[in-house]
C-alpha cells in the first residue's frame, strides 16, 4: 500500500520567516511536522528530552526482563490516512499487518467475527452484522438506526451536535436498548476516543462510525505493527539529516524565548537553541510550563491550557507459557477490560497478550498485583472454554495523562496551528502548535497528531497540509455521507 499524494492549500496567517524551525517534542506530531518542513528545504532541529521518538506511542525496554515493550497497543484503521502517509515517508508500511475482521467474545459461544463482506460501503459490514449475536435482534435494529442516522446527517450534521455527551445524542435521536450500549456502542467509542460514551463529545464519537465504519470498505481495517513501536521512527533521523536538519535526543526544552511578539528560540538543558520560528509538539500541560505568563498573556492560543483534562490508558503485558487465544485480538464487550492483543511467543518461547484497558481512571491507583488478578478475570470471561492458565510474568504500563479528554468543553480549548495575527492582532508571530489536542477535527488519536504536524508545517511554509481522507462511497454519499 503506497500513498504519498498531498493537498497544497495556503495558509491564511502570516508566515514566519523558517530559516531554521526548532521543533519540541519528538511524538508523531513532532516527527510529523519536522518531515514536511525538512521536504520543504526548511532547516529543521527535532528536540526531544527522551534518548527516543514516539512520545507517547513509542516502546521501552523493561528493566525486569530486558524486553522491548510498547507502552500500549496503538494501532492504524484503514481511514487514517495522515497516520499511513507518515509510515508511507519513513518507508515502515511493510512492517503493519492487516486484519479486516475484529472478533468479540461472547461467551458461553465462541467470539463473533465481525467480518466485511465485497460490497460497496456502508453495506460491506451489513450481512454481517446480521449474523452479530454479542447483540439479540431489536439490539441490532437499534444500531442499525443509528447508523442511517449518522449517514442521513451528513459530515454538517455531526458538526451540529458537538457540545453534549454522546449519550446524550443517542437518548434524544436514536433511542438505544442499555444493553446495545453496554455490548457495542461503549467497547468502540471507549477504545477510539479514549472517554465512555456518557463523558465524550457527541461529535467525535459520531465521527469514529462515519469514517471508521460508512464511508469507505477499507476505513474499519486494523493495522497492527509487527516490530516494536520505537522502531517505526528510526528512519525519521536519517530522512532529516538528509535535508540539513538534526535530531537532539535527550535534550530537555526548558522555555520558549520570548522577546515581546516573537520567539528567538528554545532554552534547553544545553543552551539556548536560536531559531526563527518554533513548532510546539510537546502535551497542552508541558507547553503550558514552557510559556512565560507574558507569552501567555500575548497568545490566546495559550490561555486556556490548563483546562484541558487528561484521560489514562493503562496497558497490561501477560506472558503465558502457552498460547491461550485462538484469535489475533478479541473486543471484550461489555467489560472494563477492552482488548486483547495477541503478540505471539518471544524469543523464550512465552507467549505475550496485550490487555488495554481505556478511559482507565479507576485503574490508575491499583497495583500491580490487584491490576493483574482483575485483567486475569477479564481474560478467563473472554476466553470461556479454554484453559488459561496463570501468566508467568505481569507488567502493566499506566499512562496517567496519555490524551486529553475529548469531553463536550473541549473543543472551545483546542488551539490552532497558527498564531491568530489576521483575526485579532494577537499571538506570538513564529510560534506553531502541534499535538493531538490541538484543533485536527479529529480526537484524541495517532491520526490526529500527524495531522496536527503536517498543519504546522503548511501554516509555516504555505505548502502541503493533511493529506485527503479516504473517498466517501458513492452509495454512502447517496446516502447522505457528504
Amino acid at each position: 500500500m503506497t500513498r504519498r499524494s498531498t493537498v497544497a492549500a495556503p495558509s491564511s496567517a502570516p508566515r514566519a520567516r523558517a530559516e531554521h524551525v526548532a521543533v519540541v517534542g519528538g511524538g508523531l506530531a513532532g516527527i510529523a511536522a519536522s518531515l514536511r518542513l525538512a521536504e520543504a528545504g526548511v532547516r529543521v532541529t527535532l528536540i526531544e528530552s527522551k534518548r527516543k521518538l514516539g512520545g507517547r506511542a513509542t516502546s521501552f525496554v523493561d528493566p525486569r526482563s530486558g524486553r522491548t515493550l510498547d507502552n500500549c497497543q496503538h494501532v492504524v484503521m484503514g481511514c487514517c490516512t495522515n497516520l499511513l502517509d507518515l509510515y508511507d515517508r519513513l518507508g515502515v508500511l511493510d512492517s503493519i499487518d492487516w486484519q479486516h475482521s475484529t472478533w468479540w467474545a461472547n461467551p458461553p459461544g465462541p467470539p463473533v467475527e465481525l467480518r466485511p463482506a465485497r460490497l460497496p460501503a456502508p453495506l460491506h459490514l451489513a450481512l454481517s452484522f446480521r449474523r452479530f449475536r454479542v447483540l439479540d435482534r431489536e439490539e441490532r435494529r437499534a444500531v442499525n438506526r443509528a447508523m442511517l442516522r449518522f449517514l442521513r446527517m451528513g459530515l454538517a450534521g455531526r458538526e451540529a451536535r458537538r457540545g453534549r455527551s454522546f449519550a446524550e445524542f443517542l437518548a434524544a435521536e436514536a433511542p438505544q436498548p442499555p444493553r446495545a450500549i453496554e455490548r457495542f456502542w461503549q467497547p468502540i467509542v471507549t477504545s477510539a476516543c479514549n472517554l465512555p460514551v456518557e463523558r465524550v463529545d457527541a461529535r467525535a464519537a459520531i465521527q469514529v462510525f462515519q469514517e471508521g465504519f460508512l464511508g469507505a470498505s477499507f476505513a474499519s481495517a486494523i493495522g497492527l505493527p509487527r516490530v516494536p513501536l520505537v522502531e517505526l521512527y528510526d528512519p525519521a533521523e536519517e530522512t532529516l539529516a538528509r535535508a540539513g536538519g538534526a535530531l537532539r535526543l535527550g535534550v530537555s526544552a526548558k522555555a520558549l524565548a520570548f522577546d515581546r511578539d516573537r520567539l528567538s528560540g528554545v532554552v534547553t538543558d544545553e543552551g539556548l537553541i536560536p531559531a526563527s520560528a518554533v513548532v510546539s509538539a510537546v502535551p497542552w500541560d508541558r507547553l503550558s510550563k514552557l510559556c512565560s505568563e507574558s507569552l501567555k498573556a500575548s497568545d490566546r492560543r495559550l490561555q486556556r491550557l490548563d483546562e484541558l483534562q487528561p484521560s489514562p490508558i493503562l496497558g497490561v503485558h501477560l506472558f503465558f507459557d502457552r498460547a491461550v487465544m485462538s484469535t489475533p485480538s478479541l473486543v471484550l464487550p461489555g467489560r472494563a477490560v477492552h482488548w486483547l492483543f495477541d503478540k505471539g511467543a518471544d524469543a523464550s518461547g512465552r507467549h505475550h497478550v496485550h490487555a488495554v484497558i481505556s478511559a482507565a481512571d479507576a485503574w490508575m491507583d491499583l497495583d500491580e498485583t490487584e491490576i493483574g488478578r482483575r485483567v486475569m478475570e477479564h481474560v478467563r470471561w473472554a476466553l470461556n472454554g479454554a484453559v488459561v492458565p496463570e501468566p508467568v510474568e505481569i507488567r502493566s504500563v499506566k499512562e496517567k495523562r496519555a490524551t486529553f479528554a475529548v469531553d463536550p468543553a473541549s473543543d472551545a480549548l483546542r488551539p490552532g496551528a497558527s498564531p491568530d495575527l489576521v483575526g485579532t492582532g494577537e499571538g506570538c508571530r513564529n510560534l506553531f502548535l502541534a499535538g493531538d489536542w490541538c484543533r485536527t477535527g479529529w480526537p484524541a488519536t495517532m491520526e490526529g497528531a500527524v495531522r496536527s504536524g503536517y498543519a504546522a508545517a503548511r501554516a509555516i511554509t504555505g505548502n502541503g497540509g493533511p493529506v485527503p481522507d479516504l473517498p466517501i462511497a458513492r452509495l454512502a454519499r447517496w446516502l447522505g455521507l457528504r
